[in-house]
């Protein structure tokens, strides 16, 4: 195995660790590492971002359906509206420079390391309120009537930036989940992956309209490395503190933004 494939396999498991701990981020993170790390360009590598969020979300889902962990209904609703806004976001990837793609990563990530900083935050508090609670305990599908225009708005965006940036949008589906119809953290990540699976495919189905070329070898050893870390990344969010992930994500967030920013400013 060249030296690129195992880098690529490497990085692929920490970056899959991360979506099956936390149902989200993997994408995010994905798109830098081709760019900086493999030498990728970024609109092949937002292109093979959603491949290996597509294969790492697929692999992680079965078993956050064993938990019980996945919203079936509401999920695929939710990735139902979100498809549009994937495919209208997909198209638009392609319509901009690389500079100016790169530029809107850095400011998402930005923003997402921000906001992932506040939540945890507040996830600690509630998990000092809850001590003792069962993490794989059922609850009822939720119901919030009030939140339906704020759920279809969210899931318009979330699609848009999954399309356009090649991530999987799970940054953005958790937070709703959990905000909006008031699903518990660990049901959220785990739906936010099969909102993963669809959107990630859309945006796939339009972009192969455009004839983007890809390094295969290079995505397909990230997305096995992705895979195999996603089976880890399960177990873990089992284990560890919901607030510890989010904080220790928001960290990763923001030392990748910062390295983005650099990498634009010497450009």
């Amino acid at each position: 195995m060249s030296a690129s494939l195992l880098l690529a396999a490497l990085v692929g498991v920490g970056v899959g660790v991360v979506v099956g701990a936390l149902g989200a981020g993997g994408g995010i993170l994905t798109v830098p590492v081709l760019v900086y790390l493999l030498g990728q360009s970024p609109h092949e590598a937002t292109t093979g971002s959603l491949l290996i969020v597509m294969v790492t979300a697929l692999v992680a889902l079965p078993s956050r359906q064993r938990r019980q962990q996945v919203c079936w209904r509401t999920g695929l609703v939710f990735a139902a509206v979100a498809s549009l806004g994937a495919w209208g976001g997909s198209w638009l990837n392609g319509q901009v420079g690389e500079q100016m793609l790169m530029a809107g990563l850095a400011a998402l990530l930005s923003v997402v390391s921000a906001v992932m900083v506040r939540s945890g935050l507040r996830q600690r508090a509630r998990d000092r309120a809850v001590v003792g609670s069962q993490p794989g305990a059922q609850h009822t599908e939720p119901r919030a009537p009030a939140g339906r225009a704020r759920l279809v708005g969210a899931g318009l965006l979330t699609g848009a930036l999954t399309g356009f940036f090649g991530v999987g949008g799970g940054f953005a589906v958790v937070p709703v989940l959990t905000l909006v119809l008031a699903i518990d953290i660990r049901r959220a990540a785990g739906t936010s992956l099969l909102v993963m699976v669809v959107t990630t495919a859309v945006s796939l189905l339009e972009r192969a309209t455009a004839g983007i070329v890809i390094d295969l070898p290079v995505v397909a050893a990230f997305a096995v490395g992705s895979a195999a870390g996603g089976l880890i990344g399960g177990p873990v969010s089992q284990r560890a503190r919901s607030s510890t992930l989010t904080l220790l994500f928001a960290l990763i967030l923001a030392g990748t933004a910062v390295r983005s920013l650099v990498a634009l400013l010497l450009a």
